[in-house]
């Protein structure tokens, strides 16, 4: 495989400059803990200003001191630690070890906090830091907590047939969820932490011996190259490590569904999990892999064939209907059969606007629309969307302002477009279809066609971590053509994708005996 070495150099070059300030704490943080512990909570307190969800506990006359940020902690947890401590103390304190203390804690992990920055950025990830006199250094004891949403069903990627489980913002439940999913020993979990201020943990998911070693290191290349003060969702990340920023179509995958992407890890690719965001990056994809869903491996494989094509068929009709009907009624009319004609002509009568300006605005009209459907209240959301719409489309074609054929075309392009089970991809039909609409109007079928040529070519250029986008059409690939226009039933699909995993093709074994799809 291609290895890809064009990738914002400049963000590493920044990174050299500025990284010396890790993790948003200055120099003068990195010393080791001195002191009693009542000097190191002055610092604590001076580190965190005086927020009031800093708490400062004293023990055994100050000579045991346990600091906490009580937003981030669980208090059932912290109960039992503050129990755990006070039988501690009922022994020589002074006294006391490293590892007599960690298996004197039974709340939560214990880890050692050797100098004042990992003390300060454990207690900022739901830690306590327990200060002995005589200790050196700080105990950091785990007590995670805050409010956290429940595992629900998916929103946005909802199947009929399929599990019912979705990751939530809670980076820990997401990887129980993905290891429920994948009880392998040979699933790695490389962590990384990125942004100055947020401190956002990453995870970097992938198979051992399945996964590509090449792309795992560039994965892990293009995050540690990464130098910015926030990370608050998965688009931030995908932005910085995508091949090409300048183009409509996306060349990483976002899921909240676990299956889907344990599914992926399977097929040798590699996954990228956010804390604070249920949306998972997978990469590297190609653009057949935007129009598959979870469902079409629980399905019959003829049903999931004959959906997986009524997709792309909705991805042709969402982005060449309305330009297809402004070239031929502008340009074309004679392509039209002579009681069609008559009929369009026959609405079109009276209509003020040409047909571009008329798509335009029923285009335009139908995008405020959908947007107001999503930034209302749930509640109302739905209904101003299709009320909306119908009053609208009606009284616009008993105004004369534009046709009925018009609103015929526009609605069933919309319905087309929420076929794409991928926002990504169908955000990216929208915007081409303007496009295509202003050359349609301008030139015919010929502005239709000079739009599609080149971004036919852009498709065959564009690559994901180095596999070519439009695999395995182009390059043509026969072997990997089992999962792409159709799916094969599963006893025929016994290798993965070479471009995939090369080093690890073989999915499963020998069919059955006596299974009637035996190759």
């Amino acid at each position: 495989m291609r290895r890809v070495h064009r990738y914002r150099p400049h963000l590493i070059q920044r990174k050299n400059k500025t990284k010396s300030t890790t993790g948003g704490l200055n120099e003068a943080e990195n010393h080791p803990i001195n002191g009693t512990p009542i000097d190191t909570v002055g610092f604590i307190q001076e580190a965190l200003g005086s927020s009031p969800d800093i708490h400062i506990r004293k023990m055994a006359g100050e000579k045991l001191v346990v600091s906490y940020i009580d937003s981030l902690i669980d208090p059932q947890l912290l109960s039992e630690l503050m129990s755990n401590l006070e039988a501690l103390i009922q022994k020589e304190v002074e006294s006391i070890s490293k590892e007599q203390f960690a298996d004197s804690i039974r709340a939560g992990s214990v880890k050692p906090a050797s100098n004042q920055r990992e003390m300060l950025a454990g207690m900022l990830t739901g830690a306590a830091a327990v200060l002995i006199d005589g200790l050196e250094g700080a105990m950091l004891v785990s007590i995670p907590g805050g409010a956290r949403r429940s595992v629900e069903e998916p929103s946005s990627q909802t199947v009929i047939r399929g599990p019912k489980e979705g990751f939530t913002e809670e980076i820990s439940t997401n990887l129980s969820l993905l290891r429920k999913r994948l009880r392998a020993p040979e699933l790695r979990l490389e962590n990384r932490v990125i942004g100055t201020y947020t401190q956002t943990r990453v995870v970097v998911a992938y198979i051992k011996g399945i996964a590509q070693p090449s792309v795992v290191e560039e994965v892990l290349k293009r995050l540690d190259a990464i130098d910015t003060d926030s990370i608050l969702e998965s688009g931030y990340i995908e932005e910085f490590i995508q091949d090409r920023a300048f183009t409509p179509f996306p060349t990483i995958l976002n899921t909240e569904r676990p299956d889907t992407v344990a599914g992926a890890l399977l097929d040798g690719q590699v996954s990228i999990l956010i804390d604070g965001t249920p949306f998972a990056l997978i990469c590297p994809v190609t653009f057949f892999k935007f129009f598959l869903s979870s469902e079409d491996y629980y399905q019959r494989y003829d049903i999931s064939s004959f959906l997986r094509n009524i997709r792309l068929f909705s991805f042709l009709v969402a982005m060449l209907l309305p330009s297809l009907y402004i070239a031929v009624t502008t340009f074309h009319p004679e392509m039209l059969p002579t009681t069609m004609l008559i009929s369009v002509a026959a609405q079109r009568e009276g209509t003020p606007l040409p047909a571009l300006l008329e798509a335009m605005l029923m285009e335009i009209t139908f995008e405020v629309i959908r947007e107001a459907g999503v930034r209302m209240p749930r509640v109302v959301g739905p209904a101003i969307s299709i009320v909306g719409a119908l009053v609208l489309g009606q009284a616009a074609v008993q105004a004369g302002l534009v046709s009925a054929v018009m609103v015929i075309i526009v609605s069933f392009t919309a319905i087309a477009n929420f076929v794409i089970p991928t926002f990504a991809m169908s955000a990216a039909v929208r915007l081409i279809r303007f496009g295509l609409m202003i050359l349609a109007g301008t030139f015919g079928l010929y502005g239709i066609l000079s739009g599609i040529i080149p971004l036919l070519m852009h498709l065959v250029s564009l690559q994901s971590f180095g596999i070519p986008y439009f695999l395995p059409v182009a390059p043509l690939n026969g072997p990997n053509m089992k999962d792409v226009f159709i799916r094969v039933p599963w006893p025929k699909m016994k290798r993965r994708p070479d471009f995939l995993s090369p080093n690890n093709q073989v999915r499963q074994g020998k069919s059955p005996k006596g299974s009637q799809n035996e190759t």
